[in-house]
């Protein structure tokens, strides 16, 4: 598809089956997401990629449950279990996600003290990831995003897209949530369909 790209988020180990903070029924969207971006000329996938002792490890604060929310310099920041630590097998893409088409992993989450949900910038809103730039430069105007989670970096990264001016897709069926807590992914689901993002 000329103009449009597909963005297949953090489609990594330890956001399905028995991973650390599994998304249910995210492995089940491989095949799916393997058959749609056969249909896109740019590809890209991305990982979260964090540091030992990120800031978004509950376990990186004293007395810090998962899933609390915690005031930093950066703003708020929900807390999770320790998940994706650059190198471990957890962080690694799903070994049946097909990388042939995939032009660009992205690497995000990298600093210590600095989350990282959206794909196109960082938690301070401030610090961008490159794909911006990554994408003008091959002409993309749409982007869809698939993967996980709906209502964490899939939401915000589609939040971002439509401030920086692409129109946005999510596919919705190569898509799940965490939905913590009850009622949060349909709750952002209709934010984004409110704010112009098409549900497909």
């Amino acid at each position: 598809m000329t103009g449009r790209a597909i963005i297949i988020t953090d489609m990594q180990y330890d956001f399905c089956a028995e991973g650390s903070l599994a998304v249910q029924g995210a492995d089940d969207l491989v095949p799916g997401i393997n058959a749609a971006m056969k249909s896109y000329s740019l590809v890209i996938a991305t990982k979260d990629w964090h540091p030992p002792g990120h800031i978004s490890y509950a376990s990186s604060h004293r007395n810090a449950e998962p899933f609390s929310v915690i005031d930093t310099s950066s703003g708020m920041q929900e807390l999770w279990p320790d998940h994706c630590t650059a190198g471990t097998r957890g962080a690694q893409l799903h070994d049946d996600l097909d990388l042939r088409k995939v032009s660009l992993i992205l690497h995000k989450g990298m600093n210590t003290d600095l989350d990282s949900y959206s794909v196109f910038r960082e938690n301070d809103k401030i610090t961008p990831t490159g794909l911006h730039g990554y994408l003008h430069e091959h002409g993309v105007t749409q982007v869809d995003l698939c993967g996980v989670a709906a209502d964490v970096c899939v939401y915000f990264s589609a939040l971002d897209a439509l401030e920086f001016g692409y129109t946005v897709t999510l596919l919705t069926e190569l898509t799940r949530g965490v939905d913590v807590p009850p009622g949060a992914l349909e709750k952002r689901l209709g934010v984004l369909k409110n704010k112009g993002v098409e549900l497909a």
